[in-house]
């Protein structure tokens, strides 16, 4: 069996998807290096990608989708082929730097009781990118992510975003972003694939916490580094982003905390987009940034006419 299975899930972004291999392949080429394979979902992109891959990176198990089926569906496609002891979920627009995988696995291989690490993130400008969380709270629901955060307590804040940990430090943690999630193939068999309800977005804070509830650890893993460009996929559709975010965000609160909540919190979302939509209508009346406040409308609109409604 080999060490390491990365999957990787691609839409349109074949320029970042070049990058991310390479700096896979090219990390480790050492005396110490892993028995990995590269798994390449690409949900049906129109940029060249699959072609990309065939003429330049033989080595990658390339499975092209007819249609975008979504993050959650294409993880589980990956998930499915995979052989490797370890998997790791891996966004097309990261750049692995140094040793990283070999660093995560040869943690997971030393703490048995570990099921999923996530490695210190760094955004493009090389400072450090938020991807440590604890479980959101009933409270914290109504603040994170909307335009109330900024008004929300700073120990709710804090305690949600794990800032008591240092970023280059190991720590138990409830969840890790997904844009690199390594876990043991043990906890996958366990626990089962990602639930694709969430098309994208909250897929791995609702993993985090099926594996936990098992009983496994969940550790941020400092001492391991990947940049993270962040959203290069999403920024191509905003309004479907805002639907995908808000929909997975009530999803697990209506998992874990409740039909009545849920539905309470979906009132009050989408109040919010009401509130919204109105300033940039008033902002565009006025001539301020007519082109962006238009923009805004348009998705805040598509918001609106969706629901919010979560299966």
């Amino acid at each position: 069996m080999r060490d390491l299975s990365i999957i990787i899930v691609s839409w349109n972004v074949a320029e970042l998807l070049d990058v991310c291999l390479k700096s896979i392949f090219n990390n480790t080429q050492s005396s110490d290096m892993l028995d990995m394979e590269v798994i390449v979902v690409d949900s049906a992109s129109e940029d060249g990608t699959v072609q990309m891959l065939r003429d330049h990176y033989p080595q990658v198990n390339v499975l092209p989708q007819a249609q975008n089926l979504g993050f959650s569906r294409c993880n589980n496609i990956g998930l499915k082929a995979a052989t490797g002891r370890h998997i790791l979920l891996l966004n097309p627009d990261t750049e692995i730097i140094t040793d990283a995988l070999g660093k995560m696995v040869a943690y997971l291989d030393v703490h048995h009781d570990v099921g999923i690490i996530g490695p210190h993130t760094l955004n493009s400008d090389g400072s450090t990118q938020s991807t440590r969380r604890r479980f959101p709270t009933r409270t914290l629901a109504f603040f994170e992510s909307t335009w109330l955060q900024s008004f929300a307590p700073c120990r709710l804040l804090d305690n949600y975003y794990v800032r008591d940990v240092g970023d280059n430090a190991i720590a138990d943690v409830d969840w890790v972003q997904g844009s690199a999630l390594m876990t043991r193939r043990e906890v996958y068999r366990q626990i089962g694939e990602l639930d694709e309800a969430y098309v994208m977005f909250s897929e791995e804070m609702d993993w985090c916490k099926r594996a936990k509830d098992a009983g496994w650890r969940v550790v941020y893993f400092g001492q391991a580094q990947i940049v993270h460009h962040g959203g290069k996929s999403t920024e191509q559709v905003v309004a479907r982003r805002h639907i995908h975010f808000q929909q997975s965000k009530l999803r697990y609160f209506k998992k874990y905390h409740g039909r009545w909540f849920a539905q309470m919190l979906r009132i009050f979302l989408l109040a919010l987009y009401v509130l919204q939509l109105g300033l940039e209508a008033g902002k565009s009346l006025l001539g301020h940034k007519r082109a962006l406040r238009q923009e805004r409308i348009k998705a805040y609109w598509q918001v609106l006419r969706s629901g919010l409604k979560v299966s």
